[in-house]
């Protein structure tokens, strides 16, 4: 049975009319605010259906995101350097981190990559526990739409851990 759904991503859903419709505000709000967002929501899905299943539903909701990140800035990328290149100054440019390549395989199509300044963790307490599982998927989204094969993306480090940076092995599957 197919479920109606009441939102299907599209960037007219994020809103490109910004300039009119928060003319005093414009496009930018606090890192905080996000946050509260992240986690309340996923307190309430950790609640009713537990940490792994919370996990699996943000890594998908991840990959979506990493698609249309894909989709809307590096369609005209012609090969993996290009690839870093856009992805270093949309990061920066959009506040979502300091992204940086630490290796590359490109006969296996294995990656180790970081993130500092993570939007999602960074600053927050040490906890043991990584967390960024939202962007492992963004990454496998980005991956598997310039590559066409799909992976496996798991953070290796996190700022919450200790690592004061969110470090994520990439890998291609299959």
């Amino acid at each position: 049975m197919m479920v109606k759904r009441k939102y299907t991503f599209s960037w007219s859903t994020i809103g490109d009319q910004l300039a009119i419709a928060r003319p005093s505000l414009g496009a930018t709000t606090r890192v905080e605010v996000y946050r509260l967002l992240q986690y309340t929501l996923r307190d309430i899905l950790e609640e009713d259906y537990g940490h792994k299943k919370t996990d699996d539903i943000f890594r998908r909701a991840g990959a979506v995101a990493g698609r249309e990140f894909y989709n809307k800035f590096c369609t005209d990328v012609e090969d993996v350097p290009g690839l870093v290149m856009v992805i270093e100054n949309k990061f920066r440019d959009l506040g979502m981190g300091l992204f940086r390549v630490e290796s590359i395989n490109l006969e296996d199509l294995s990656f180790t990559l970081n993130v500092e300044e993570d939007l999602d963790c960074s600053g927050l307490p040490d906890t043991n526990e990584q967390i960024c599982v939202y962007d492992e998927g963004f990454i496998q989204g980005i991956l598997e739409s310039f590559t066409g094969k799909k992976f496996e993306v798991r953070e290796i480090d996190c700022w919450c851990t200790g690592a004061r940076t969110c470090r994520f092995s990439a890998n291609a599957v299959g």
